[in-house]
């Protein structure tokens, strides 16, 4: 039996609304995504999909001045349809009808509710060098709400004694300790999903979704998203949202009746990806190997979707314009970025980019090299003929860099030669400046794992990442020193934030909290943080390096009204004498300096 006949043997239907009986077939309608829209939008066009029992067959009619069906479109499903609609600027807002008829007989309706867009909507201040973006997983930085833990909807209950389970984080959480991302010097947030995501287990990782158009009610409402986007602009603070569009959840509603046999990727038994990126853009891969790469499952849990299909891409498309406009969010990260199809990635961002031109898109693309990362990067010139349409990406083998040079002596390509090493490929990209770096995420090991708590190490590691070009991004708990072992599974690098549980021994976002060390580095951290915001030099300034010589790296970021110097000791012993006259060109008539960190 395929993979399809599987899927669609089981049904199941939420309750349905507005049922109307014909006299012979029973239609109803159980969805329609988008629910809202907004008038005064730069794309007029837009696709409902309707979803319902037997809504196919019917034909729909539409009595609203401004607004005109253009298309109409059925599937081999007559569960589904999906009706296009032109929208006018002079359209009113305010909720209208959508009335289905068949056999001349008005059988169904459906509520559709329109706003007028904000003029200012357009206009993003979108995430760029000059911010630091806070990676956090909700399930696991703090639970605001107790209440929320558990809901008669989702299917699995939280339960803190296991690191792969729910534990309760949730937006009243990240909410509730603002102010304290504020004071440590963060000007972005990136979340992880906060989209349902109710598979039986292992959901509070949230990227396999299962409803697009829903906040996860463990975490909390649309609204209370809506709140924290708002929060966070109240204190000139930004808001990424972490978009999913490689795959969704098994247990996502339109898996257990399929529009169509296209919708996902299927085969005549499970096929997981051969996680092989490089099948992309190597020029001797053969067919197979690529289509693997691309269409094969991330896990058997996770539906490969299909963006080929035009009404799935217009689906993703407005979904995040939807949470854009709804939320007034300022970035996008895009989750597995490589694994969709590139060509319709390209047809999805320049939509977004329409709607709104100054918005930063970053894309994961975990591969190894500098050349490989840049091939993502719009304006690559790439000898496939392949041109990206993805503005940021993320430096990946930085990382790698950051987890063994600080362990390492300086040799031809080891200790603080890496990094030096890895700079000078810069002129691959089209724009150095907007890359995402970082030393660890939620998938990687923990920083301070790997340099064995040792505080000097990740004071170094800090004082590169938040000096060198591109877009800094830190993650949660590692200004306080928090551990966490890979080899253990993932829920040991995603601990809970300790003070962020009602009933936790202490709370670490206090001072008092803190201990003596913990103290020492959240203060160090700070102290760039909060220097580098007003800082242009270090957003924009211009780079120049100097080889590493026993184990000390200095590089100069400037511009015409600032020079900045930086000098990393990977000694053993604390205190090295630096020899000024080899950095002459920079210090020129300097004969003095200000130490930000004292």
């Amino acid at each position: 039996m395929t993979q399809l006949k599987k899927l669609i043997i089981s049904f199941f239907f939420i309750a349905f609304t507005n049922i109307i009986f014909s006299e012979t077939l029973k239609i109803s309608i159980n969805r329609i995504e988008p629910s809202s829209w907004w008038i005064g939008m730069n794309n007029k066009e837009l696709q409902l999909l309707i979803y319902g029992k037997n809504i196919g067959i019917t034909e729909p009619s539409i009595n609203i001045p401004g607004i005109k069906i253009t298309n109409i479109c059925r599937t081999k499903n007559s569960n589904y349809l999906f009706l296009y609609l032109y929208i006018s600027d002079d359209t009113k807002a305010g909720n209208y009808e959508i009335s289905f008829f068949l056999n001349k007989k008005n059988v169904a309706k459906a509520n559709f509710q329109l706003f007028q867009r904000k003029q200012d909507s357009q206009i993003k201040k979108s995430f760029t060098s000059s911010d630091v973006i806070y990676l956090l997983m909700p399930d696991r930085f703090s639970n605001g709400n107790p209440l929320n833990d558990a809901t008669s909807e989702t299917f699995e209950k939280p339960n803190r004694s296991n690191p792969n389970g729910r534990h309760g984080g949730d937006i009243e959480g990240i909410i509730d300790h603002l102010d304290y991302l504020k004071e440590l010097g963060i000007t972005t947030i990136w979340s992880t999903p906060l989209l349902e995501d109710n598979m039986n287990e292992y959901s509070y990782h949230t990227y396999a979704i299962t409803d697009y158009y829903k906040i996860d009610p463990r975490y909390g409402k649309n609204e209370d998203y809506k709140r924290l986007a708002d929060e966070l602009h109240k204190r000139n603070m930004k808001l990424i949202f972490d978009l999913v569009t490689n795959h969704c959840g098994y247990n996502h509603w339109w898996i257990k009746d399929l529009p169509d046999s296209t919708w996902i990727h299927q085969f005549d038994k499970f096929t997981r990806t051969n996680y092989q990126v490089s099948t992309l853009y190597d020029p001797y891969a053969s067919d197979y190997d690529k289509n693997i790469c691309s269409n094969g499952w991330f896990d058997n849990s996770m539906p490969d979707l299909n963006q080929n299909n035009s009404h799935l891409l217009k689906y993703l498309t407005q979904n995040i314009i939807w949470w854009i406009e709804y939320a007034g969010i300022d970035g996008i990260r895009i989750d597995t970025y490589p694994y969709n199809d590139k060509i319709a990635m390209n047809e999805l961002l320049k939509s977004i980019i329409k709607e709104y031109p100054t918005i930063n898109i970053v894309g994961e693309c975990w591969v190894s090299t500098p050349q490989e990362i840049s091939y993502w990067q719009k304006g690559a010139i790439n000898k496939d003929g392949y041109s990206s349409e993805l503005p940021a990406v993320m430096d990946f083998p930085l990382m790698y860099i950051f987890h063994s040079a600080f362990n390492e002596d300086d040799s031809w390509n080891s200790g603080l030669r890496r990094f030096y090493n890895h700079f000078t490929l810069d002129f691959i990209y089209p724009n150095p400046n907007n890359i995402l770096i970082f030393f660890e995420n939620h998938d990687t090991p923990r920083f301070n794992e790997l340099v064995n708590g040792d505080i000097r190490k990740t004071k170094m590691a800090y004082s590169l990442l938040l000096t060198i070009r591109g877009i800094p991004q830190i993650y949660y708990g590692t200004e306080i020193l928090m551990r966490g072992d890979k080899n253990k599974g993932d829920g040991d690098i995603r601990r809970d934030f300790p003070g962020g549980w009602p009933n936790d021994n202490r709370n670490a976002f206090s001072e008092e909290g803190r201990t003596k060390e913990e103290n020492e580095l959240f203060n160090y951290v700070k102290k760039i943080l909060n220097w580098r915001i007003n800082n242009e030099v270090i957003h924009t300034g211009k780079t120049v390096q100097y080889l590493p010589e026993n184990n000390i790296y200095v590089f100069f970021r400037c511009n015409d009204n600032k020079t900045v110097m930086v000098i990393t000791n990977n000694h053993n012993t604390e205190k090295r004498k630096v020899d000024l006259s080899r950095y002459c060109q920079m210090i020129k008539n300097f004969s003095i300096g200000y130490d930000i960190i004292t």
